[in-house]
């Protein structure tokens, strides 16, 4: 009922939840005074032997303690506000930290939607367990046992009723608890389902609204809404259900107290003021322990989010690499290197040299396992076999820090942030100044066609959307170039855009190479691209099938040429037909 790792690593928030306990005890400690206080009031009263002194100092007492319990109320709840607010932040570093020891091959193992709905959902239902549940679990053990404490000395009989009738209603919680972990395991397997297909459906919103296939998504978005309703209904039913049961423990245990405290009365074995201390605390025996039941639910839900995070956090991190690149040459090598998706091998016993300063194209048909290289390349694929160097280091000792700083890759998906076109190309330098990013810009034609939206401080809409794709692929490269770091990868960086930027595109590309000595691996589908290049791996079904200049590929009349002549007249053919 009480995740102890949670509390072993909310170091700040366990002291916050332990005041509020000693807070909500505090205040339990003022109201058996106050209870006290005016049992003797009106006691003293009845028996006519109440003077004034007495009842200014019984007053004066009660209303102190009243205060009191305000006071203490409200630092009960700045306590678990505390609690909630640590707990939140804790779990949210955690997680985050956690995505960072992973590196870029995070998503192998635990999809975008399920980081979204842990850092948002999960966390928010951990607030309320660590910030309430907890203190209340605690609270409501410790306020029998001092009620019965105090009480027993005036009656033992009417007090051992009212704490034997306590322990029924956490009987019925763990009852319940057995019943509701199956049904909550079911609802978050439903519910995290859920969350999976809505964000793909919404990311690829385009593309099926393209194929007129978002009628279709739009049925299954619905059919699976129905079951996270039906197992969401089926979750509110038990906890009503359960919550009608504990209130029937609850009060049935205070009438079976009031009757008792009432016989024995009567039976002349309690005083007048004993009976009404016993009839006003009798309640408080129960309230602790059925405000419990109310927070169980809650606390289920906490639980069950706190397990899917430590699920995710106990997942196995890739082992650190401890080797620096800091020192040219800047040259790379695959021996031998195979790498397998789902045990279906993508690249086979490939074995190149890329040399620092060459420009180096990797082509072949889609499939063929280009864009596998590149993964692997920047470490988001580690199992692979065989050997990859990187400035004469083996790829797997190389700490991930050290390779991004040292490697930059450009990709297709390259991602521009909502934000100015300032505050993306900071990313490559933090620290450029605005005539040092303006030039860049121009470089890549861009700052003619940004300046009259606002140049620099032009607000980019997510991913984007905002602007052109040739004009955010050339924004991504300016950004790329700023980085300036000695080894580029280019995976598809000129595909889908419009011949002019795929021009300047490429011009850039090359002169990284010819020009300033960078080490530059260019993935194209398109070979008219790679013409120039120091030299060509052409891949097929995972293979290197050969490899050279793009004037020996041509000499030798295989594979590459083969798809460079069928791309050129096809491309020859577009163009004519224009």
């Amino acid at each position: 009922m009480i995740k102890t790792r949670l509390l072993k690593m909310m170091k700040q928030g366990t002291r916050h939840v332990f005041m509020s306990i000693l807070w909500q005890w505090l205040g339990l400690v003022a109201q058996i005074i106050i209870v006290g206080c005016f049992a003797r009031i009106i006691g003293g009263t009845y028996a006519g032997k109440l003077d004034t002194k007495h009842l200014v100092i019984y007053l004066a007492v009660a209303l102190f303690c009243i205060f009191s319990r305000l006071v203490f109320d409200r630092l009960y709840t700045e306590a678990s506000f505390e609690a909630s607010v640590d707990v939140k932040k804790t779990m949210r570093e955690e997680i985050y930290s956690k995505l960072l020891r992973l590196g870029s091959s995070y998503r192998s193992k635990v999809s975008s939607a399920q980081i979204t709905q842990m850092m948002g959902e999960g966390v928010e239902q951990l607030e309320i367990y660590f910030g309430k549940y907890i203190s209340q679990f605690v609270y409501a053990l410790l306020a029998p046992l001092t009620l019965f404490g105090i009480l027993f000395q005036y009656n033992l009989r009417a007090a051992v009723v009212l704490l034997v009738a306590v322990p029924l209603i956490p009987i019925v919680i763990m009852i319940v608890m057995k019943v509701a972990r199956k049904l909550l395991d079911k609802y978050f397997k439903v519910y995290y389902g859920l969350g999976d297909t809505f964000l793909e459906k919404l990311h690829g919103l385009t593309t099926l609204k393209i194929y007129e296939s978002d009628g279709q998504a739009a049925e299954e978005m619905d059919v699976e809404s129905e079951r996270f309703r039906k197992i969401t209904m089926k979750v509110l039913s038990m906890q009503l259900n359960s919550t009608i049961v504990m209130d029937i423990v609850a009060y049935a245990g205070a009438a079976v107290g009031i009757i008792t405290t009432i016989s024995e009365f009567l039976a002349g074995n309690m005083t007048l003021v004993s009976a009404i201390m016993f009839l006003l605390l009798s309640a408080e025996f129960f309230l602790p322990m059925r405000l419990l039941g109310s927070y169980f639910h809650i606390g289920m839900n906490g639980m069950k989010a706190a397990d899917k995070i430590f699920e995710f956090l106990d997942l196995p991190e890739p082992e650190a690499g401890k080797y620096l690149i800091s020192e040219g040459p800047y040259d790379i090598r695959f021996k031998g290197v195979s790498f397998a998706y789902n045990k279906e091998e993508t690249i086979k016993d490939i074995s190149m040299d890329i040399d620092a300063g060459q420009l180096v194209s990797i082509v072949g048909v889609s499939g063929s396992g280009k864009s596998t290289i590149a993964s692997l390349l920047r470490q988001q694929n580690r199992n692979y076999k065989g050997s990859i160097t990187v400035a004469g280091k083996e790829l797997k000792n190389i700490s991930e820090a050290s390779l991004m700083s040292a490697m930059t890759a450009v990709s297709l998906n390259s991602y521009i942030f909502h934000g100015t076109v300032r505050d993306n190309l900071h990313l490559g330098k933090p620290k450029a100044n605005d005539t040092k990013l303006v030039n860049i810009l121009k470089l890549l034609n861009l700052w003619d066609e940004l300046a009259p939206l606002g140049g620099l401080e032009f607000e980019l809409a997510e991913g984007g959307a905002n602007i052109s794709g040739g004009q955010k692929q050339r924004l991504c490269i300016a950004r790329a170039l700023l980085k300036n770091s000695p080894i580029y990868i280019f995976d598809e960086a000129t595909s889908n855009i419009d011949m002019e930027s795929e021009e300047i595109i490429m011009s850039i590309i090359r002169k990284l190479s010819k020009e300033l000595g960078k080490t530059v691996i260019l993935i194209s589908h398109r070979l008219a691209n790679v013409v120039k290049s120091d030299q060509i791996f052409m891949l097929d079904s995972g293979s290197i099938v050969e490899s050279g200049t793009h004037s020996q590929l041509i000499k030798k009349n295989g594979a590459y040429a083969t798809l460079y002549k069928k791309q050129h007249a096809l491309e020859n053919y577009a163009g004519g037909a224009m």
